[in-house]
């Protein structure tokens, strides 16, 4: 029975003026310098070439899926797509300080969406359906390599929820361009819903003999 290799990639990095603002749903493009240093990781490092590639619909995934992948097919899954922080869009934490909703909010996100927002528990459900069905995807087309390009927070949803070892989702950051490769073997999918997260992405350099 044929293993499933997955390459979880966050996008590239977007403009300075959104750093530290609730960027989900919000479509923001990807910075100019977003964009060469995903190039810069492609020529040095390099990524992996997967059989089919997937993407948030958001601009700044399908922007990084162009250059990573330049003239591949993507297929853009909606469920992939960043957490919806409601009516907090594109605020920082300071201009919402003081007001009960954000304190019940950082009290208990999991339970209390923002302003027509998305719970932690909601999003995080979104995130399992889609990335289930992403493997069941897979395993009916016979394809053993596949790339996600997304956001920070859905990749340390998936890993925290599915990742061996296990972790706390917020041990999974990764920088800008940069994931993590998980190994699904079907039985232990089956079984216990877990998979191997074995390695970087792009790939880290063996140690020298």
């Amino acid at each position: 029975m044929r293993s499933y290799t997955i390459y979880l990639i966050r996008h590239g990095a977007v403009d300075e003026t959104n750093k530290g603002r609730y960027i989900g749903r919000t479509d923001v493009r990807l910075s100019p310098k977003g964009k060469e240093q995903l190039a810069l990781i492609r020529d040095t490092a390099g990524y992996p070439y997967p059989e089919v590639i997937y993407s948030s619909p958001l601009l700044r995934c399908t922007e990084s899926c162009s250059v990573i992948y330049p003239e591949r097919e993507i297929r853009t899954v909606s469920s992939m797509s960043e957490c919806d922080f409601g009516d907090w869009e594109g605020k920082t934490a300071e201009e919402l300080a003081g007001t009960p909703e954000f304190a019940d909010w950082l009290r208990n996100s999991d339970k209390t969406p923002p302003p027509r927002g998305e719970s932690g528990k909601d999003f995080a459900a979104r995130v399992a359906r889609g990335f289930e069905r992403i493997v069941e995807e897979l395993s009916a087309e016979n394809t053993s390599t596949a790339a996600i390009v997304t956001h920070g927070g859905v990749i340390m949803t998936i890993l925290a929820m599915y990742g061996l070892p296990q972790a706390e989702s917020y041990r999974w950051r990764m920088d800008n361009g940069y994931g993590f490769a998980v190994r699904i073997t079907p039985m232990l999918w089956m079984r216990d819903r877990v998979m191997e997260v074995f390695d970087t992405v792009p790939f880290a350099p063996k140690p020298e003999e």
